[in-house]
């Protein structure tokens, strides 16, 4: 286990809207619960929350056990004349001068710290508080192309993690304050500027629950023009795009969406050009790619994928882009994951997890080659349980071993352009559940 894990803080969430807002506070944890039970259909009373009811803050806290207690940075209202604040929130007479060194050197300085950091910042005074809760920062960062990959997943019903690679720290979300029936629906998850969206259903209605990495809290995002799950889907900065999946009434569709977290907005595409569901997606060269997947009227996997120029708004088909394995064969199958691809340095992977091989997409030939072994420890079930992503400039995967009643999730990372396969375990932890959901956030 690591030593210094961060934590955020758990803000209450309600459906109307305030002005309150919740910081990341990283806090040295000496203990961290476990939940060594299987839990197909067992619930936390606090996990049992509904976003139209709103629980008292102090509940938020309840099982958090600090060796150094937390920072608590509950949003006041700041008045200029308090000077109870000053020292705390520093000097407000200027809310443009962060530094003494003016507003730009400021950001310029900021634009170069860790973003773990920032929830720290922001309790600094005003002016660091708006600048990095507008999202103003993070727009910088992705206009001078500084980028830090953190990785998302769910290994829980509706509790939430998140992974920082290169400071190899766990922190958890706050509960997704959903009701029974979404907490138990199927789920797809996708991340997109500094949101992490995750669509499921209550009762028969279509819903997303959207993190917002501004606030740490969840609340509704907007339904997609056409509902769907089992779609592929990717993101590159503020935008993702989901393309193919079922409709509410089972029918496989070949409909895509682009959705653009900067105006919360979904945006319809041209349809590709063949009906397919369980594909994946991923950005390469500044294109989007749907890859695999099950259609056509005999169900069977496809082997093709589909190339969308943003810029042309037209699809193509590209043969053989399904990952295959060494005996020839479609590594899909109606009971097999979707393909579990990742995109490094503009480079296409893929894992064979039958033969528990890492393969590369040959561009100029079309063709997969197998370049290494995936991680000896990473389980699954037909590809169901580890999440397989780029992460930067490494390959991440996130799995681990299953014994009667315990198990591992850990985290191992490749950076191809070393040479083949070797892979580091960057942290580990005790965990009895699969990984349900993963998705990478680049801001």
């Amino acid at each position: 286990m690591l030593e210094e894990r961060s934590f955020l803080v758990v803000r209450s969430f309600s459906s109307k809207r305030d002005s309150s807002w919740g910081f990341m506070s990283n806090c040295r944890i000496e203990k961290i619960e476990t939940h060594q039970e299987k839990r197909p259909l067992e619930l936390e009373d606090e996990e049992k929350t509904h976003p139209t009811k709103t629980r008292k803050q102090s509940e938020g806290y309840d099982n958090l056990d600090l060796g150094l207690g937390f920072l608590d940075l509950s949003p006041v209202q700041i008045d200029q004349s308090d000077s109870n604040n000053q020292g705390h929130e520093g000097n407000d007479s200027d809310s443009s001068s962060l530094f003494s060194i003016g507003r730009d050197s400021s950001i310029d300085c900021l634009l170069k710290c860790s973003r773990s950091d920032y929830g720290s910042l922001a309790s600094l005074n005003r002016a660091f508080r708006d600048l990095i809760r507008s999202g103003e920062l993070y727009r910088f960062r992705r206009k001078h192309g500084i980028i830090e990959h953190w990785v998302y997943f769910s290994c829980r019903l509706v509790q939430w993690e998140a992974f920082d690679p290169i400071k190899r720290r766990w922190m958890n979300l706050p509960t997704i304050p959903s009701n029974t029936c979404f907490q138990f629906s199927d789920k797809e998850s996708f991340a997109a500027g500094t949101e992490l969206l995750v669509l499921g259903k209550e009762v028969l209605d279509p819903v997303i629950y959207k993190y917002s990495l501004l606030t740490n809290s969840w609340s509704f995002g907007q339904l997609m023009n056409e509902p769907r799950c089992l779609f592929g889907s990717a993101s590159l900065g503020e935008i993702a795009i989901v393309a193919g999946g079922s409709d509410p009434n089972g029918r496989i569709v070949n409909t895509a969406e682009l959705y653009n977290s900067e105006s919360g907005e979904w945006e319809t595409l041209p349809n590709m050009l063949k009906p397919r569901k369980m594909c994946s997606g991923v950005f390469m060269d500044n294109k989007f790619y749907v890859i695999g997947g099950i259609g056509g009227t005999d169900m069977k996997p496809l082997t093709c994928g589909e190339e969308y120029d943003l810029d042309t708004r037209v699809w193509k088909e590209i043969p053989n882009m399904s990952p295959v394995r060494a005996g020839g064969g479609t590594s899909a199958t109606t009971t097999e994951a979707p393909p579990l691809v990742a995109v490094v340095d503009n480079e296409l992977y893929a894992a064979d997890c039958a033969d528990m091989e890492v393969r590369k997409y040959d561009k100029e030939r079309k063709e997969w080659e197998s370049v290494g072994r995936l991680p000896e420890r990473a389980d699954s079930m037909n590809g169901w349980g580890i999440a397989f992503r780029g992460c930067g400039d490494r390959v991440i995967v996130i799995g681990g071993p299953r014994t009667s009643g315990a198990g591992f999730i850990e985290v191992n990372s490749w950076v191809p352009r070393d040479g083949p396969p070797q892979w580091t375990m960057l942290g580990r932890k005790q965990s009895s559940n699969f990984v349900y959901n993963c998705a990478v956030m680049g801001c």
